[in-house]
């Protein structure tokens, strides 16, 4: 048995590495606020578990060995931050808001990297994460990154996917995207508090008596909130549509590792 275990830990380990990986970088499963322990455990368990779902070869710890576990440790962190720059739309969102009602100087502290992020950010953020966990994306997650051993497998040629420049390629597109779904999801209000500022323009052109840098700041904070107490219904359908993006993108970062 002793025996057994020794040539099977090297297997163990490979998977470990690119679970724990994932699990520095995923959204949700990175956050600070999340124990280290209960990150630790629901790793190790999931490697285990998924080690003995796979077919794998016995291997010995080598040079050619600290290669593999550099592969599995990019793949994991390449995984959970495709998955991460979807989230990250909430925010980028929230600061081209913040920068239209003025609250572009007011930062909070951002729950899952642990640094100052917009307001408007930050709650839209809180809402992705409560509709992410109703919707049982978490649970997603946790599968993609189980179920990758059958699109990348242990042998896999990742470094020369590197090579080809395919995965480069992907990561640009992707984070093109994030950039177009963030202003997607502000237009609305940008388009608001640009014609507010419009009319701020002319009032101060046909009524210089009005002091339009004191009256502009909260008549926008007010213009702001009012819309966007108006788009959170629609913040559902936003969300769904997102996470579906999400998972679309991680399944095709998956094939083209496999290559």
């Amino acid at each position: 048995m002793s025996s057994f275990v020794l040539q099977a830990l090297p297997a163990f380990l490979l998977v470990l590495c690119r679970i724990t990986a994932f699990f520095v970088t995923a959204p949700l499963l990175s956050m600070r606020s999340v124990p280290a322990q209960f990150r630790i455990g629901i790793a190790f368990f999931m490697a285990l578990f998924t080690f003995m779902s796979i077919n794998v070869e016995f291997m010995q710890i080598d040079a050619a060995y600290i290669l593999m576990v550099l592969r599995e440790v990019l793949i994991g962190i390449l995984l959970g931050f495709v998955a991460y720059l979807f989230f990250a739309v909430v925010q980028v969102s929230g600061s081209f808001v913040d920068m239209q009602m003025g609250f572009g100087i007011a930062n909070v502290i951002d729950p899952m990297t642990g640094t100052q992020s917009p307001l408007i950010g930050n709650l839209k953020f809180m809402l992705a994460i409560l509709l992410f966990l109703a919707l049982d994306g978490h649970h997603y997650l946790l599968t993609a990154i189980m179920n990758s051993y059958e699109w990348v497998p242990l042998d896999n040629a990742f470094f020369n996917r590197i090579y080809e420049g395919s995965i480069s390629t992907f990561l640009i597109k992707t984070l093109g995207t994030m950039f177009v779904l963030a202003f997607q999801m502000t237009a609305p209000m940008i388009v608001a508090l640009f014609l507010v500022d419009v009319g701020l323009g002319m009032l101060a052109r046909s009524a210089p008596q009005f002091n339009v840098f004191i009256l502009g700041l909260p008549l926008k904070n007010m213009i702001g909130f009012i819309v966007m107490l108006v788009m959170v219904p629609g913040f559902l359908y936003l969300f769904q549509q997102l996470f579906s993006q999400l998972f679309d993108a991680v399944g095709q970062l998956l094939k083209i590792m496999q290559g």
